[in-house]
């Protein structure tokens, strides 16, 4: 007996006599008294009806400032090798997703060379596919992205042309391991129509995907389809007391948002084109709606660790347990659900007499006589003899400089004699060095004066929440010692 093909599956879910969406007499706050409607039938687990929609920044306003100076939040490299959005795309393949979009906008150069070079073959080949969707302005839409939904809607001629009977849509910048077959899988078993994912915890955390209001009672029924049941939203984080609802069928608690989402292909559609087409983002405005309306809104508890980046503190901690040896948050050396990443074949890196202690190193570094505890170096680092660093992160370098480079320091003027990497002697702790910095001979990068907050962009670098961080391509020599000590 042959097994029905995926394109009968998707004719047979289209014939399939389903009511329409419609407005109802009143508008609902909550979806709670509404009689379940069931939009799509159920079908048995198939990877290839999935397709990923990934977005690769949060909002123009990033919080990782000036890490995003010149980037996107997911091209930002993390634990030496990596960049963000790789955790993702990786989560992807582990879950045997393999069908994925990429929506980029702002600073997405890098990003989208990234993804175009790590993904177009080998892990992806024959009918899987990264796609790379740029922002774009046609005479129809002669403006930029709007939002999440905005950009889904305007790509729909893109999303459409894939056969996917649900749209799995996820952030690129956060850090975190989910095997998103198990979400598809309690999506479907629940019949829904949208499922968002949820961290599960008693504490709500002020994610920026706002929280949800869940009915957790009917985890006890028979009825497996109204498992977790979304009731309410509210976009800012809230004390929320578990309390009975409507009687004492229903018992209710808060559970933040994760950005994530599992949509039907018909259900988003309509969503997008019909009831919301102005709706800019789908936090709060496209999935409210959908609580609104009284569709099958269902949430799917996460209990694993999850980083969204929402601060420089954040992604500096996240590079720091990439050091530890056991009882990592983030494991990037697990074997069963390995992290991928753009191949660069680059040499082994070559260590001189240093001593290095807890830390990560990347590829093609050249480290001489010096000392490294507690910390991430990044691909093509040079650091000199008697360097010290601690506590820090390491972006590297984008190219090796040739030998005539080094001595002049790739060009002419006041900094021509420093070259890429950490000059001899210099000092760093606590500090984040983004990519391609000139650090020269003797110079010290510590909050001597534990300085929590300073902007000091216009002299190459910021403090924030006591770190040091030292934007992309900034020069430093010994004469610039005292600002960076001083803290000021």
């Amino acid at each position: 007996m042959s097994l029905p093909t995926f394109q009968s599956l998707l004719k047979l879910h289209n014939n399939h006599e389903k009511p329409p969406l419609k407005l109802p007499s009143r508008f609902f706050i909550t979806n709670s008294q509404r009689q379940d409607r069931q939009f799509s039938p159920f079908f048995p687990a198939i990877s290839q009806s999935v397709a990923a929609v990934v977005f690769g920044e949060a909002s123009q306003q990033s919080r990782l400032y000036p890490l995003t100076k010149r980037r996107s939040e997911a091209a930002i490299p993390i634990a030496g090798s990596y960049r963000l959005i790789d955790a993702v795309i990786s989560n992807c393949i582990n879950s045997n997703i393999t069908k994925i979009y990429a929506l980029t906008q702002f600073n997405s150069t890098s990003l989208n060379s990234h993804l175009l070079r790590a993904y177009s073959g080998g892990l992806l080949a024959n009918q899987e596919f990264l796609e790379v969707i740029a922002a774009y302005q046609s005479p129809e839409d002669n403006g930029w992205f709007q939002g999440t939904a905005d950009a889904m809607r305007r790509c729909l001629w893109v999303l459409e042309k894939h056969p996917a009977l649900e749209f799995l849509v996820l952030p690129g910048h956060h850090l975190y391991k989910m095997d998103y077959q198990k979400l598809l899988e309690e999506h479907r078993n629940n019949k829904a129509d949208i499922t968002v994912a949820v961290l599960d915890t008693m504490k709500v955390e002020n994610t920026g995907f706002g929280s949800f209001k869940i009915d957790v009672n009917n985890n006890n029924n028979n009825n497996s389809n109204n498992n977790n049941r979304v009731i309410g939203f509210t976009e800012e984080q809230e004390l929320f007391t578990p309390l009975p609802v409507y009687g004492s069928n229903f018992n209710v608690e808060m559970f933040s948002g994760m950005g994530i989402y599992v949509m039907n292909r018909h259900v988003m559609i309509k969503l997008l084109k019909e009831y919301f087409p102005k709706a800019n983002n789908l936090k709060n405005e496209v999935i409210p709606g959908a609580i609104s309306l009284g569709l099958k809104v269902h949430a799917y508890r996460f209990d694993g660790y999850w980083e969204d980046m929402r601060s420089i503190e954040a992604y500096y901690d996240a590079n720091m347990e990439s050091t530890k040896k056991k009882n990592m948050k983030y494991n990037f050396y697990d074997r069963d659900f390995p992290v991928y990443t753009l191949p660069r074949h680059l040499p082994p890196s070559l260590v001189t007499n240093a001593a290095i202690t807890d830390s990560v190193i990347g590829d093609g570094c050249i480290l001489n006589r010096c000392s490294i505890r507690n910390t991430v170096i990044g691909p093509r680092t040079r650091v000199g003899d008697g360097a010290v660093i601690e506590d820090s992160v390491i972006m590297g370098s984008d190219i090796y400089q040739s030998i005539p480079e080094q001595r002049n320091g790739g060009g002419d003027g006041k900094h021509a004699s420093i070259p890429i990497g950490i000059g001899e002697g210099s000092f760093i702790k606590r500090a984040i060095i983004d990519k391609n910095a000139k650090i020269g001979k003797n110079v010290k990068i510590i909050n001597r004066d534990n300085v929590l907050e300073g902007n000091n962009e216009t002299d190459g670098y910021i403090i924030t929440s006591g770190i040091i961080v030292v934007v992309r391509g900034e020069v430093r020599n010994q004469t610039s010692d005292d600002a960076y000590a001083a803290g000021n």
